[in-house]
């Protein structure tokens, strides 16, 4: 049987970008290679795309920083490659250019990569957005995950929730600010933030992953600055109230038209709550994977995962996450992420191995649901005659 040329895309121009390159790394560590033939495409931090001279290697985003501290110049080496916009053969273009011997003008010429599909492990704005799925459609290839649209509203805070309250699941309260309101008006918003919302609250980048830019506000002397650090990494910021006594409940799904849902999984932050240090520079965070729950519970967090991936429309995969009021029993649906951290030791993979299904079988049912939902598509009709 011919080996799928898969490539793997990573990095890319957010703030996630070091988290990136841990997924990718455990890509290339567990994928099959008497099926598949792994293609390393690093998208670097000012978005140009290129082929490295090796796949990336560190296991954590910690550990990615130090190599890229140590190593320099040396990791960003690579050679140019453009995803032309068209369906053909040549998936990616490959841009070689050289100055001739004794001198003159720099000569470019162009050699094309095919690829059976491609895998991103992008996380975050241009990546995980719709953008680079808007552009893997133009292009006519077949990729892993969700489409533009459910990308899109999975990316946006403020879209998800509307789009989870209407379909009936329970969100907690949020107020929207877009960065041309905040100058003008600090004070009628914080007193349209306090009249919707009861502090604490969390102030969040709506476009954003990995708790980036993200703060717990206790009071309004808070606030402000809170708003600020967000706004830094998006021109929209939600305030949302925060959950008492919250336990922080994860859940893995996957598949396209019959989704499942792996068991819950728990995070026991080692910090007031999960921030970027907790998450991937720190180990003092715990994870419980089965989650210590109820079946009834446990069933009604697997429901509500699928129903927020249907919600969206979502295909592939997504990690859906909610808050569990411990004293109540208050389940809420925080957020569902379509494109997950993706490191051997990161929820979505344990959840999955904890149900039953390892890495490396995940891959190969992630590249399976990706081939068949394009080929599904391409039963469409692209004309009216």
């Amino acid at each position: 049987m011919k080996r799928l040329r898969v490539g793997v895309l990573y990095g890319g121009r957010s703030g996630e970008h070091e988290v990136s390159l841990a997924s990718a790394a455990a890509v290339f560590a567990n994928i099959d290679r008497d099926r598949y033939d792994p293609v390393a495409i690093r998208i670097e931090k000012d978005g140009r795309w290129v082929l490295p001279d090796r796949p990336p290697s560190a296991a954590s985003a910690a550990d990615v920083i130090e190599q890229m501290k140590s190593e320099g110049a040396r990791a960003r080496t690579g050679r140019d490659v453009v995803l032309p916009p068209r369906p053909g053969d040549d998936t990616l273009l490959l841009i070689n250019t050289r100055t001739p011997q004794g001198g003159g003008e720099p000569v470019s010429t162009v050699t094309g990569l095919g690829l059976d599909v491609i895998f991103p492990v992008l996380h975050g704005p241009y990546g995980e957005d719709g953008t680079l799925q808007g552009l893997l459609e133009l292009a006519g290839v077949p990729y892993v995950g969700c489409g533009v649209l459910a990308s899109s509203v999975g990316m946006d805070k403020g879209v998800m929730k509307l789009v989870f309250r209407a379909c009936g699941l329970r969100v907690t309260d949020w107020v929207v600010v877009r960065r041309h309101e905040w100058p003008a008006d600090h004070a009628g918003i914080t007193a349209r933030v306090e009249a919707a919302i009861d502090y604490p609250v969390f102030v969040k980048p709506a476009n954003l992953g990995s708790s980036v830019g993200i703060s717990k506000v206790h009071g309004r002397g808070e606030l402000a600055a809170a708003v600020d650090l967000a706004l830094e990494y998006d021109r929209k910021v939600i305030i949302e109230a925060a959950v008492p006594d919250a336990r922080e409940i994860e859940c893995a799904v996957l598949g396209n038209t019959t989704p499942e849902a792996s068991v819950p999984g728990e995070i026991v932050p080692s910090r007031e709550f999960y921030d970027y240090q907790a998450k991937y520079l720190d180990n003092s965070s715990r994870l419980e994977i089965p989650a210590p729950l109820s079946d009834d519970a446990r069933r009604e967090i697997q429901r509500q995962a699928i129903a927020a991936f249907e919600a969206i429309d979502g295909s592939g995969l997504a990690r859906v996450d909610f808050l569990l009021n411990r004293s109540t029993g208050d389940l809420f649906l925080n957020e569902i992420n379509t494109l997950p951290g993706f490191t051997t030791i990161s929820m979505y993979a344990k959840m999955w191995n904890a149900t039953g299904v390892d890495y490396a079988t995940l891959v190969n049912r992630l590249i399976a649901l990706a081939v068949e939902r394009h080929t599904d598509r391409q039963t469409l009709r692209t004309s009216a005659f």
